[in-house]
């Protein structure tokens, strides 16, 4: 059992990890992904911008990321993202678990099923098994972890405005970020156990008051990455081979080896 990491602003490493890297191809795209021993658990780590954090969020081949992750062994994704937030009980330097979403994207290839039917259901959309690890291990070291939070997924690159901000409360959003989805869609189609960590950087366009920067975003998340590495390592150390609903995403399907072959990224 392998467990892969996906790094998203500011984690782009793993403390004390010799990483190999190795490149996977998939039908969807090649992806290179780092290999290595954690915790004396094996791990993959994915820097969801690339290595040289070049990609923004809506030209990030996320079927080829998952498809990869998949293929590669991959059977828990525990990925991090930085947020903007929306909520009073979740303010800049604080760390959620992602319990459900809003994906206000467009343009994206959100599925591997486009030439067959399987409609997934979206009821829990982040695995609620390893949600639980985490706040455990967050219990343990002591790390304040708020154990749920409805993400607003925008297509980016760009921020929001302070109207969309004020609708996406109404609509019940506590955080607004650019990548969480399609990657937890896709990697319940790909029947991957994932849990997304948010760490909101940044209060989110007029609340503030003041105009957002990239920069503030990066400086929070250096701030809290020691924490972050912590808690994800305690997982890590923790994790065993799971049986959770998302591991059988695909049962009611007569067709689901072929689309498991698909998830994988294969033809």
């Amino acid at each position: 059992m392998s467990i892969a990491l996906i790094g998203g602003t500011g984690l782009c490493r793993l403390p004390g990890v010799d990483l190999t890297r190795e490149e996977v191809v998939t039908r969807w795209g090649s992806v290179e992904l780092r290999r290595g021993t954690w915790h004396g658990r094996e791990v993959i780590f994915l820097p969801r911008h690339g290595a040289s954090h070049a990609l923004p969020p809506h030209r990030i081949n996320y079927r080829a990321n998952i498809a990869a992750l998949k293929a590669a062994g991959a059977s828990l994704v525990l990925a991090s993202s930085a947020v903007g937030t929306l909520s009073p009980d979740i303010p800049p330097g604080s760390m959620a678990l992602l319990t459900d979403f809003l994906d206000l994207t467009s343009g994206r290839e959100h599925t591997f099923f486009d030439e067959t039917v399987a409609h997934l259901d979206s009821t829990v959309p982040y695995c609620p098994t390893l949600r639980a690890m985490l706040g455990s291990a967050a219990a343990d070291l002591g790390i304040a972890l708020r154990d749920e939070a409805v993400y607003a997924c925008t297509n980016g690159p760009r921020f929001e405005t302070p109207a969309e901000i004020r609708a996406y409360r109404a609509m019940g959003a506590d955080l607004v970020g650019m990548t969480s989805v399609p990657e937890v869609t896709l990697a319940r189609e790909a029947e991957l156990c994932y849990a997304g960590i948010a760490i909101a950087t940044n209060w989110a366009a007029g609340i503030a008051g003041q105009p957002l920067t990239h920069g503030e975003v990066g400086e929070m998340m250096a701030q809290r990455l020691e924490e972050l590495q912590h808690l994800l390592g305690r997982v890590v150390a923790a994790s065993q081979p799971l049986d959770c609903p998302c591991r059988h995403a695909l049962d009611e399907y007569s067709s689901a080896p072929a689309l498991r072959r698909l998830a994988a990224g294969q033809a």
